[in-house]
């Protein structure tokens, strides 16, 4: 390849001993940031030993560039730079070897130079050329001296200038691999931010110490101030909400877990607007936390539509029950004085309440992560209890449970229990009654099973209460029901879908 030929060449120098082109040669040289090198004492030490290897006063590390050749280490020599035109190096390079001149004022190439009529005297120099990975003539390593000499320089000492261009190259690779990342984590750093930017939620990060550090401009539009990221947050917390976030988050930092709270934020229109914040840690390779990244998304309407939802479903709740109160009333007053249906009244009484007691449990009028299927089970059961603490043993898996799926469930309970009250293991004094949950894979099965009481056998027929079972089970729960009648106790297993019950 050949450099462009906008410019004149040195005296004596071959264009097409370049390899490549000048063009790419300056845009080669442009990656090594030279306008902002400063003098580099790794240079300095190299250019000096080159002088002392040598045996000669001067020595320079010559980059030549488009109109002049910049020396970016020298020995002996004030000049900082020459024109190119009279660069011993430029013709150096494009020899791609080393370029010995005894004497240049009886060399035709040099001989007119001012570096040679003039003052500096200039006689004898040898070059190492610096040719980059690419292939790109960059400058040379120069030795040069104001007397001329008879004889060319010695092998070990040809050899070292090599060694030392070497070297020479090595740096300037080094500084421009050096360019090279910390170009590219700009350029990473710039994408990140604009990512981050063009999110609609804030995102942020703190430094091991949970310090902030960095906010997105979702940050700034929310709070409406032009606040650091060192300041944090917390002088636009609802005084009421700043406690229980330092907690979660103090929690969170000590114990490396992924952290995550709802919170109210002061917004730039003054108001306090719902939050949610989430963040996670980022470790080395030593599992060491170097960071935290998180985000904050407003929630504002959701959560006040979702406290609108609770406040009608308390008050559905809360008519529920009263229809439940007032069907029992009605059925207390129905059946006044006629004690052929008394009996039939207490139990449809005791079904009301169980009825009753599932609703309240599931409705919102407590905490969702307590609707477990277990803290019903013990709800349902407790009136069995009263009499013999250990009457009704639980145990097993519990599952949050659902609403929809509360109420069938507490109907078979009760009838479970009234059954065993009135026939089986309950109705004995010493009888009791076991119930084990056990998940397995996406079911869950519970196992009533029944020990103590009287002997038992399976019926001729099925009556009424085995159908309301069954219905129940398999119509409202979509789940099966297996019964066994051993004489030493009924027992029997459901077993539904665990995605059905927590609907």
């Amino acid at each position: 390849m050949t450099f462009d030929a906008h410019k004149p060449w040195p005296k004596g120098a071959d264009p097409d001993a370049a390899l490549c082109g000048e063009n790419e040669r300056l845009r080669v040289i442009s990656g090594f940031g030279l306008d902002d090198f400063a003098a580099d004492e790794e240079l300095n030490r190299i250019t000096r030993f080159a002088a002392h290897l040598c045996k000669a006063p001067m020595a320079t590390v010559s980059l030549v560039e488009e109109a002049r050749q910049r020396f970016l280490a020298r020995e002996g020599l004030n000049d900082t730079e020459t024109p190119r035109s009279t660069s011993f190096c430029a013709h150096t390079m494009l020899g791609g070897q080393l370029m010995e001149v005894l004497d240049a004022s009886h060399d035709d190439r040099f001989d007119g130079f001012a570096t040679v009529t003039g003052d500096m005297h200039l006689r004898y120099y040898i070059g190492a050329p610096l040719i980059s990975e690419e292939g790109a003539p960059l400058g040379a390593l120069c030795v040069f001296d104001r007397e001329p000499r008879s004889e060319p320089l010695g092998a070990l000492e040809r050899e070292g200038l090599e060694v030392l261009a070497s070297a020479v190259m090595r740096f300037l690779q080094s500084r421009r691999e050096g360019i090279a990342a910390e170009t590219a984590i700009a350029e990473s750093e710039a994408r990140f931010r604009m990512l981050a930017d063009s999110i609609p939620d804030i995102a942020w990060s703190t430094d091991p110490d949970g310090r902030f550090d960095y906010f997105n401009a979702r940050w700034y539009e929310f709070i409406g101030v032009d606040a650091r990221p060192e300041d944090g947050w917390d002088q636009y917390f609802h005084p009421q909400d700043h406690a229980r976030w330092h907690s979660t988050w103090e929690t969170a930092r000590e114990t490396g877990e992924a952290y995550e709270t709802e919170y109210r934020l002061k917004h730039a229109d003054g108001n306090y607007r719902w939050v949610l914040t989430r963040g996670l840690p980022v470790r080395d390779g030593k599992g060491e936390i170097v960071r935290w990244f998180g985000t904050i998304t407003d929630i504002d309407d959701t959560y006040r539509e979702s406290e609108a939802r609770d406040l009608l479903a308390r008050e559905l709740a809360h008519r529920i029950k009263n229809v439940f109160s007032i069907i029992s009333s009605l059925l207390t007053l129905r059946t006044r004085g006629k004690p052929e249906l008394a009996e039939f009244s207490q139990e449809m009484d005791q079904a009301i309440r169980a009825l009753a007691q599932a609703q309240d449990f599931v409705m919102p009028v407590r905490p969702q992560d307590e609707q477990q299927l277990l803290g019903l089970l013990e709800i349902l059961l407790a009136p069995y209890s009263k009499t013999r603490p250990d009457a009704v043993k639980l145990s097993g898996a519990s599952i949050q449970i659902g609403p929809r799926s509360a109420t069938p469930l507490a109907l078979v309970i009760h009838e479970l229990g009234t059954n065993a009250t009135k026939y089986g293991a309950l109705s004995a004094p010493d009888g009791s009654v076991s119930v084990h949950v056990e998940e397995q894979g996406d079911l869950l099965m519970l196992t009533w099973k029944e020990t103590g009481g009287p002997e038992v056998s399976e019926p001729s027929s099925e009556g009424f209460g085995t159908r309301l079972l069954k219905t129940t089970i398999e119509n409202q729960l979509g789940g099966k029901f297996t019964r066994d009648w051993d004489p030493s106790g009924f027992s029997c297993t459901i077993t539904v879908s665990k995605a059905h019950l927590q609907e």
